[in-house]
């Protein structure tokens, strides 16, 4: 597989990754059963054997069961750690924790940062992460603390890179005027279904111009070296089938099915190059558990799709023309 230089950290990494949220689906702290201990095994293989040399962690993923099940891999096969690249990400604490009236929420504080970190690096059963990302924007962020957090993870050296996720671009910079490390990935949702960091640059000026409040995030991260990926590149499989209940939905899964067949290459194959011809160099992080639609995926690696097809899909997923 082709890979990626993430500038700043000196890293090569290939340009798909595999996230890690679906190896469990217990978020009830069941004991991990011989199923998921096969299924990660069977993932971790499949990716490798595709090329992926990044495996994307939250700690909150299944409450923590997503880690020690990867870890427990590492554990008896110690030789794959040195095959991969290891990234998590922490900040947000699920609803009655610590306390069973505490509601959801986000916790950039120094503290939590770095009791997150152990506790992702003792499931992991690894002595370092390569990359961090702070999950979802803190409204109560005090970038001095997080400053100090990283920097007390990077000289213990159990953290060797940092970035963000779901972060736009002012937000980004707001951390970084505190940093002494740059922020290296920024982790966001992005598919044909969820486009607007990319339409919000077409769509400038025009009455349906307005965009999630993109900030002109992908612009920012382009600017300053920083690696997009894109979670749920896939769409959650919603473009699967032309039969969708929503006309718009099977107009764009008819197109996505049509340019498979003129390329001879898998619907998945099209939906991942489509965000792989970018020349932002955008990393789709995908999350299957079948092996086979996560090869059928990877294959999108040897397609670049034409300018015509790319505005295409991207015409059959907003339903309209460019202005």
């Amino acid at each position: 597989m082709q890979t990626y230089r993430i500038a700043h950290a000196g890293l090569d990494v290939s340009r798909i990754a595999y996230g890690c949220m679906q190896l469990s689906s217990d978020w009830d702290g069941q004991p991990i059963n011989a199923t998921e201990r096969l299924r990660t095994a069977e993932m971790v293989e499949a990716a490798i054997g595709n090329g992926i040399t990044l495996f994307d962690h939250a700690d909150i993923y299944a409450s923590g069961k997503c880690e020690r099940l990867f870890g427990d891999l590492l554990k008896q096969r110690p030789s794959l750690r040195q095959q991969m690249l290891l990234q998590s990400k922490c900040g947000i604490r699920l609803a009655g924790e610590p306390d069973q009236g505490s509601p959801q929420r986000y916790d950039f504080s120094h503290d939590h940062l770095l009791s997150s970190v152990e506790g992702i690096l003792q499931r992991l059963g690894t002595d370092h992460l390569d990359i961090l990302l702070l999950h979802r924007p803190d409204a109560l962020v005090q970038p001095e603390e997080v400053a100090r957090a990283f920097d007390s993870m990077q000289r213990s050296g159990k953290v060797r890179h940092f970035g963000v996720s779901n972060h736009n671009g002012s937000q980004i910079a707001l951390l970084q005027a505190c940093l002494d490390v740059p922020l290296v990935v920024n982790q966001v949702e992005l598919n044909l279904l969820h486009h607007h960091l990319i339409s919000e640059g077409v769509l400038a000026n025009q009455l349906e111009g307005a965009y999630c409040a993109a900030a002109a995030t992908l612009d920012y991260c382009r600017q300053h070296d920083i690696l997009l990926q894109a979670w749920s590149p896939l769409a959650s499989g919603r473009l699967r089938k032309s039969t969708d209940p929503e006309p718009a939905l099977r107009g764009l899964a008819r197109c996505v099915e049509q340019l498979a067949r003129e390329l001879q290459v898998s619907e998945e194959a099209v939906l991942i190059a489509w965000l792989l011809r970018h020349p932002a160099g955008i990393q789709p992080v995908i999350g299957t558990t079948s092996a086979a639609r996560l090869s059928a995926s990877c294959a999108a690696d040897a397609v670049e799709l034409s300018r015509e097809h790319w505005y295409q899909l991207r015409e059959a997923a907003r339903g309209v023309r460019v202005p």
